[in-house]
């Protein structure tokens, strides 16, 4: 078969939608200044799909630092890679406050979360090690632990007995091949919204040997007393061998690092294709880094306005009746039941008679008859907005449950 009949006979589990989803369920085009309300198909909608967890996306003084490095700078400083041409001060000064900040030696700064943590897994690995990762860990874990030469065993989510099980059978596979054992979690899970059992996880170090890497990308910047992530919330720094989060959530940028021993972190300098090989992150993208890590760190208002908002809607929703599982971090995922037509009624509605933006989460991303509507709390947010929102669920679950959206047929928008 040719390679690409074959692929639009197959347009893939969520590509199959496109015709009737792309341009307003899948690949919306939001417009107007990042925020609490945006435009959406020309109307003001109140925005919860975007990760601006501290506002730090407009904030007057982010924006200032943003126009004047790219003014001094422009966009092609520094060229080449960072081994080859592009090392700047500031790009080591961020990687170092950032290493402090999580409690870590060192740091080492990267393009992108999705392809840094996928590298430095591949970096870390060899044929003979085994990797144990939670099998809700997200796609960017999933992807680098399937380019794995060596064997892989996924854990059920936040289940330590099944981490014990699978620790032993790696255990007895690295004592026949010489190889080391990396055990992979996330701080925060990003579609539940719940923390990862790192003081648990951790506790096992006693009974088996090996090393401990955490994607905290929705805990860096929220969580811990001074907002440095997962590990401080829970009291185990000393005891995750490496910290990993992106700039994309609490700072609003792109970009990412991971943090650990020095030596741990020169060997990644020097073995990490993907930065190796890569262009240097630009100038005003790590000057921009460094003032809104300054603001995340100066600014604890920002961080309590932030969990003011979360309170307010995640009560909100419960006194409502509605599920929002176990969340215990900003992620706010809101649980209905019913097929994947109902939910494209349901937000559609939503979205153009509540004037609400959220994000929708169906089949096959989880199971058949289930409908996750994710809901990301900022620091901009206002208590008119949770109030609305609230209404607004409250009105369609009504709706829902008349059976108002069961007979619609989605067509091209």
């Amino acid at each position: 078969m040719d390679l690409f009949d074959r692929i639009l006979k197959q347009a893939g589990p969520l590509g199959k939608y496109a015709e009737v989803a792309d341009g307003y369920y899948m690949f919306p085009r939001l417009e107007g200044e990042l925020g609490n309300r945006m435009l959406f198909n020309g109307k003001e909608v109140v925005c919860w799909s975007i990760n601006n967890y501290l506002g730090l996306a407009n904030h007057p003084e982010v924006r200032q630092a943003d126009a004047e490095s790219a003014a001094r700078w422009g966009l092609a400083y520094p060229m080449g890679a960072r081994m080859m041409s592009g090392e700047t001060n500031q790009h080591n000064k961020l990687e170092a406050e950032l290493a402090h900040y999580v409690g870590k030696e060192a740091g080492y700064l990267l393009n992108y979360g999705y392809q840094g943590i996928l590298s430095v897994i591949d970096a870390l690995l060899t044929r003979h090690d085994v990797v144990v990762y939670d099998a809700e860990s997200h796609a960017c874990i999933v992807d680098a632990v399937r380019m794995h030469m060596g064997k892989r065993f996924a854990f059920n989510h936040n289940d330590i007995a099944s981490l014990d099980k699978n620790l032993e059978r790696a255990t007895k596979l690295t004592q026949e091949s010489g190889g080391g054992i990396l055990v992979i979690t996330e701080g925060v899970f990003g579609m539940r919204g719940d923390q990862g059992k790192l003081r648990e996880i951790a506790a096992l170090k006693e009974k088996y040997q090996f090393r401990l890497l955490i994607d905290d990308a929705h805990g860096f910047g929220m969580l811990g007393e001074t907002g440095a992530g997962t590990a401080e919330e829970q009291g185990v720094t000393n005891d995750v061998d490496l910290y990993f989060s992106t700039f994309a959530k609490s700072m609003a940028l792109i970009g990412a690092f991971i943090a650990g021993q020095e030596d741990i972190i020169r060997y990644l300098r020097y073995n990490m294709r993907s930065q190796i090989f890569a262009k240097s992150l630009p100038m005003p993208l790590v000057e921009g880094a460094l003032k809104r890590f300054e603001l995340l760190r100066t600014k604890p208002e920002l961080r309590k306005k932030l969990w003011d908002n979360v309170n307010l809607l995640q009560s909100g929703l419960r006194e409502r009746g509605f599920d929002i599982g176990d969340t215990n971090t900003c992620v706010t995922p809101v649980y209905m039941h019913g097929e994947v037509e109902e939910a494209m009624a349901l937000v559609k509605d939503m979205r153009d008679n509540y004037g609400i933006f959220c994000s929708i989460v169906v089949y096959p991303v989880i199971p058949k008859g289930m409908i996750i509507l994710r809901l990301i709390p900022t620091a901009v947010h206002t208590e008119e907005d949770i109030r609305l929102t609230l209404d607004a669920f409250s009105a369609v679950r009504e709706k829902m449950a008349a059976g108002a959206y069961r007979n619609y047929v989605p067509q091209p928008l």
